[in-house]
């Protein structure tokens, strides 16, 4: 007996998707509240995120319905003439159908809703019902999926030069025998890279405009970029986090000459709403910088965040393909607070995590002594500077 498909409201897709919003819990979390797809809360974002602005300006939806409602009357009638020959052509396409398409692919045209039997469907579409029902398994949801994910994600911290390669070795050495294509899965799916010169790889967004890299021009005989002043280069980066229930994500900005933190976010989906947030807080706190460095990411490339930039007037910079050392000055800077206070802490909650980062962000921007810039704090580097270019009177709240 065939198991009725399951069906939300848009209410209720409304009040899971402000839930996630609101980023007191995991998606994970939520998905399990609700018994959904984590999946399913995911696109539901995005769904909500891409048409926000329809609710304000329903005149142009009215417009655009009425203006296919006249398209489909004009076409009604033509479309009933030709009934009759796509009758007489339904066993050409059909042949044709099966013969270039695969059955994995046919299976995805089926519709519970449609009138047609899910039986008579399978027919035309030459595949078994049973296909139907099959459901894959979520990667990386099995306890021990998880605890391989943690250990990766440690010896990723400490030697974040490893390729698959050493991973492997690395990973039998704490008892997990696994082989470099599940590494690579496994990296891909916690974003993380390891920091050496790559061969290309292929860009998830190749139509986004990639910038070039202008931090090379600061860089001395040892290959190392050295920025001489506070706010000359911002950079930005994602990291990932576990938590008991789940995986999150923390974004930051840092100023790359005093190491000051100027802003940062959890959250439980990687978005350009995540990117867009952080460097729009920073913005609104500091001074804008000349540069602004980041990877080569969908969340980076993405209109939404370049547009910021060239409001402010504020140079792009992108790493090179595959260079994620170029971006070395916030790849430190996950590696110092993963050591000195995440890997410290089991989280059981979102809120708990941003309370713990929110307490040693404040620490190590106001009395943590950095090697790197005279054994000063970032707070004395950067706010210095600033004042000494009359900002004075701006004020500059610690970041919360």
């Amino acid at each position: 007996m065939s198991t009725k498909r399951k069906t939300y409201s848009a209410e209720f897709k409304a009040k899971v998707v402000l839930e996630v919003l609101e980023g007191e819990m995991t998606l994970n979390q939520i998905a399990s509240k609700y018994e959904l797809l984590p999946s399913n809360v995911k696109n539901w974002k995005k769904i909500f995120l891409e048409n926000m602005s329809l609710a304000f300006d329903k005149s142009a939806v009215v417009k655009e319905y009425k203006e296919k409602i006249e398209t489909l009357q004009k076409d009604k009638d033509s479309m009933a003439k030709k009934v009759g020959e796509l009758t007489l052509e339904k066993d050409f396409l059909e042949g044709k159908l099966v013969s270039l398409v695969s059955s994995k692919t046919r299976k995805t045209f089926t519709d519970t809703k449609h009138k047609l039997s899910l039986n008579k469907q399978c027919k035309l579409l030459h595949i078994a019902k049973s296909t139907l029902y099959y459901a894959p398994v979520k990667r990386f949801s099995s306890e021990w999926e998880i605890k391989l994910l943690n250990a990766l994600n440690e010896i990723h911290s400490e030697f974040p030069y490893y390729g698959t390669r050493r991973l492997v070795t690395a990973l039998e050495n704490e008892g997990y025998f696994v082989g470099r294509k599940l590494i690579k899965s496994a990296m891909e799916y916690m974003g993380i890279r390891a920091l050496y010169p790559k061969h290309k790889t292929t860009q998830a967004y190749k139509e986004h405009y990639k910038y070039k890299y202008l931090l090379k021009e600061f860089k001395n005989d040892k290959n190392q970029v050295i920025i001489d002043t506070p706010n000359k280069v911002w950079a930005t980066d994602i990291t990932y986090i576990k938590l008991e229930k789940g995986f999150v994500y923390l974004a930051a900005v840092i100023d790359w000459n005093s190491k000051k933190i100027l802003s940062w976010k959890v959250s439980n989906t990687m978005d350009v709403k995540l990117t867009t947030d952080v460097l729009n807080e920073a913005l609104s706190r500091y001074p804008k910088p000349e540069i602004f460095n980041t990877d080569q990411g969908s969340q980076y490339t993405a209109q939404a965040h370049v547009n910021i930039l060239k409001k402010h007037s504020i140079k792009i910079s992108m790493d090179g393909k595959g260079r994620s050392i170029d971006n070395i000055c916030i790849e430190r800077f996950w590696r110092t607070i993963k050591y000195e206070e995440i890997y410290l802490n089991d989280y059981k909650s979102m809120s708990e995590l941003k309370y713990s980062i929110d307490n040693y962000i404040v620490k190590y921007n106001s009395r943590r002594l950095h090697s790197a810039i005279g054994n000063k704090t970032p707070n004395e580097v950067y706010d210095t500077f600033i004042n000494n270019l009359g900002f004075k009177n701006k004020e500059l709240p610690e970041v919360a």
